[in-house]
């Protein structure tokens, strides 16, 4: 079975490895990735972990959790990143999260802004235009 970030690779080949090493990606678009499929899996601690400590919401984590397990993730869509590479210390990523919500298609469309620190990418929340 292919990840369920959409990669043709099997989660143990591919996002599991992140969720096992507490998010030490090469790039944005793979933390994005590993954290949609944590979303996925309603795991709450990574994506804490990989959430940047000045806009980490803590408190909501329960929420978030007790949400990602009531709807069925359908896919994920990449549709731009900008830097987000091993030498950059920022990027984002625009994409696309396909969810069944009581029955009816939802998406969740967003441009997410990443940082690099201490040669780690954390999400920072939504991309300033």
């Amino acid at each position: 079975m292919d990840c369920y970030c959409g990669n043709t690779k099997s989660y143990k080949n591919c996002c599991e490895v992140f969720h096992l090493n507490n998010g030490k990606t090469e790039t944005a678009e793979q933390l994005m990735r590993s954290r949609y499929s944590a979303f996925v899996l309603a795991n709450g601690d990574y994506l804490m972990q990989t959430h940047h400590i000045s806009t980490r919401p803590i408190s909501e984590k329960k929420a978030i959790v007790k949400w990602a397990k009531s709807v069925e993730w359908i896919k994920l869509e990449i549709l731009n990143t900008t830097e987000g590479l091993s030498n950059n210390e920022e990027g984002t990523v625009m994409f696309n999260a396909y969810f069944y919500d009581n029955g009816n298609v939802d998406v969740i469309h967003e441009n997410s802004a990443f940082i690099r620190e201490n040669n780690k990418w954390y999400y920072l929340g939504y991309a300033k235009n």
